[in-house]
């Protein structure tokens, strides 16, 4: 199933990430900077 997730809060990172381990999900947010840093695989504390 191919999803689709707006904002990349608590909650819509939350539930991306747990839906990404059956689904394909694409995410959007108004700060591209987070979604390339979700993309990259990397995890920071910020």
């Amino acid at each position: 199933m191919k999803i689709a997730v707006a904002g990349m809060g608590y909650v819509g990172l939350a539930n991306a990430v747990l839906l990404a381990q059956a689904h394909d999900v694409v995410v959007r947010d108004t700060v591209g900077e987070k979604v390339d840093v979700l993309g990259s695989g990397l995890i920071t504390s910020s």
